[in-house]
């Protein structure tokens, strides 16, 4: 299965009943496995999380640490990209040439790398002394 098809897939399964807006994320990583997400609302609103980290959440949780390509789709006008956090969340597992790929229900597409998302990541280089 596509990562296309495995976003689209799991986005049918989110959990939006205050917002209506279903997102679905997939995540290839190095050794070719999949791991997918969807957004998971909550009625105290900042505790719902979000489909990235749910993909995330599933490698880390197989072992997997090293993310090579990522697809997110959402039912809107325009591809909707990742939110700052999970920006940061996908950075920490992605090199900064990997694409992300971001997709409407419609098909209309936007890709960018990880780099181009997040120019400047705080990464492990800043906690480090010298």
């Amino acid at each position: 299965m596509s990562l296309q098809e495995a976003a689209r897939r799991v986005r049918e399964n989110a959990h939006a009943p205050y917002s209506n807006f279903k997102v679905g994320a997939a995540l290839r990583t190095a050794s070719g496995a999949v791991f997918s997400g969807c957004n998971v609302e909550n009625v105290a609103y900042p505790e719902g999380t979000c489909a990235e980290a749910g993909a995330i959440a599933a490698m880390a949780a197989a072992g997997e640490r090293d993310i090579t390509e990522v697809v997110v789709i959402a039912d809107a006008p325009t591809p909707v990209t990742p939110c700052g956090g999970c920006r940061q969340k996908l950075a920490e597992f992605c090199a900064g040439e990997v694409e992300v790929t971001m997709m409407t229900t419609d098909g209309a597409k936007l890709v960018m790398t990880m780099s181009d998302l997040l120019p400047g990541a705080f990464g492990v280089e800043h906690m480090e002394r010298t």
